[in-house]
């Protein structure tokens, strides 16, 4: 997978651990809410002083950030599953069809 798109789906993980939308992220590191979603999105790489700005915000460091391996524990899939659902509650019952699905 291209790591701007790695990059992205990790900054998106770590905002939603924070419990923060992408309005308030971008409003906190001073850039446009448009911006951040191209960067959640791996459209777009962030500048050095944006990405910084970013991880002061996410209060993380770049070792954590650049940490694509981060699927390893289940308790962290269960938590961004949680937090997808949390953001989309319209796909919940979708979600429930797929996850049902799966197990059978």
């Amino acid at each position: 997978m291209d790591n701007k798109i790695l990059l992205g789906k990790r900054l998106r993980e770590l905002r939603l651990r924070k419990g923060l939308s992408q309005e308030k992220l971008a409003e906190l590191a001073k850039i446009e809410p448009t911006s951040l979603s191209n960067i959640e999105n791996g459209r777009n790489y962030p500048s050095f002083g944006t990405l910084e700005n970013i991880m002061k915000e996410l209060d993380t460091d770049f070792a954590n950030v650049f940490e694509f391996s981060q699927h390893g524990d289940p308790n962290d899939l269960i938590k961004e599953i949680n937090d997808l659902l949390h953001e989309n509650p319209e796909k919940l019952k979708d979600a429930y069809k797929l996850i049902k699905a799966l197990m059978n």
